[in-house]
């Protein structure tokens, strides 16, 4: 294995660590902005860096489509293509199986896709993801996989997470082990813990580089989601990264890295930039309220941003009623810079042993709700 990761310090089931690929370290906790087609949209990948992203996520599926793997490695892999210098996770294209189940056809050799942009097929198997995810140089490669839809039947929840195991010593089979590069095993099994179990044991057997917990966040809700992570992330081997896919919304975070958690992706900060919605630590902001048309304040006093430092919210407020662009890349800088400094501020009190302070400060802030309007 040459994907290194190291545990600084814990406290309760929460982790302080590093990991080390071939271009850069990556300190955990950590959140992945999502650059699905190879940008984060509406950032600029120097933007990203600037808000103190140190990993991206970029999607297969999508780059399999536009413009293709031959071409990104043709270019020189994902990171010059896009000029993003820092590592790169790629998803494996498994969680389309579900979430284009309109679109496609599942058997044990793999799946058959329907473009959603032409119609025109393509067949995805195990080893052809991981042979995308190499031409497109990714750092942290993910094993191929099915996620079931919530809520699913015990039964097919079972014959799915079976399928996925089958499919990820196939991934392992295929991956190319070299020096700064890895490969992460998925652990599925729905929402019942008997599978979770299953799923955990076999991806042990084969032996990953890191593990993910996949099949949350599909619409089980918050209650359930930590019920699983109860018992999920233990389940996993101690001294591997474990990641957490597609998660979340501030608090989904918190509540994940106090059990165990060490890594997380979502769409959430740029897709609520798009639609007027800013994270700040006292909650959610729906800047296009009337409240704010004639507010000289930032969005959040003290933070970094460009949005909070230099404009105020009724110019914002102003940008979004006339939809300009420039209002959607600074609430998208605003709400990825937001997402960095929240898991800044989990690593910096994980290693002061001040981590429930933390929490309870950051519970207690999201209750007051936002400042008064003016």
């Amino acid at each position: 294995m040459a994907l290194k990761f190291e545990i600084l310090k814990k406290s309760g089931k929460s982790r302080l660590g590093k990991l080390y690929t071939k271009h850069g370290e990556v300190n955990t906790p950590a959140f992945m902005p999502v650059g699905t087609c190879g940008t984060v949209k509406a950032m600029m990948p120097e933007s990203v860096a600037l808000a103190g992203a140190e990993i991206l996520l970029g999607n297969t599926y999508h780059l399999m489509l536009r413009p293709g793997a031959d071409l990104v490695e043709k270019m020189g892999g994902l990171h010059k293509f896009m000029n993003w210098d820092k590592p790169i996770l790629t998803d494996s294209g498994g969680f389309q199986v579900m979430s284009l189940s309109s679109l496609r056809k599942i058997s044990e050799e793999g799946v058959e896709f329907k473009s959603h942009v032409d119609g025109k097929k393509f067949f995805l198997s195990p080893e052809e993801s991981i042979k995308i995810q190499h031409k497109l140089d990714s750092n942290i490669t993910m094993a191929f996989d099915e996620c079931t839809p919530y809520p699913s039947p015990y039964e097919k929840c079972a014959s799915s997470m079976k399928l996925s195991m089958r499919w990820a010593e196939r991934s392992k089979k295929a991956f190319v082990d070299r020096n700064g590069y890895g490969i992460f095993g998925i652990q599925q099994g729905n929402v019942f813990k008997d599978l979770r179990e299953q799923s955990a044991e076999a991806l042990r057997k084969i032996g990953f580089d890191g593990y993910a917990i996949g099949g949350l966040a599909i619409g089980e809700g918050q209650e359930k989601m930590f019920e699983v992570l109860d018992y999920a992330p233990s389940m996993l081997p101690e001294d591997k990264p474990r990641y957490l896919m597609g998660v979340g919304r501030p608090d989904d975070i918190v509540g994940a890295v106090l059990r165990g958690v060490d890594m997380f992706d979502c769409v959430m900060p740029t897709r609520s930039g798009r639609t007027s919605q800013a994270f700040t630590k006292y909650g959610t902001i729906n800047i296009r309220n009337a409240r704010h048309r004639q507010d000289p304040r930032p969005l959040e006093e003290g933070c970094d941003c460009p949005l909070c430092t230099h404009y105020s919210r009724a110019y914002i407020h102003h940008l979004q009623k006339c939809q300009e662009v420039l209002a959607v890349m600074l609430l998208s800088w605003h709400n990825v810079r937001y997402y960095e400094r929240l898991m800044q501020g989990i690593r910096e009190a994980l290693a002061k042993d001040t981590l429930d302070d933390f929490v309870s400060e950051f519970y207690a802030n999201q209750q007051k709700g936002d400042i008064e309007p003016l």
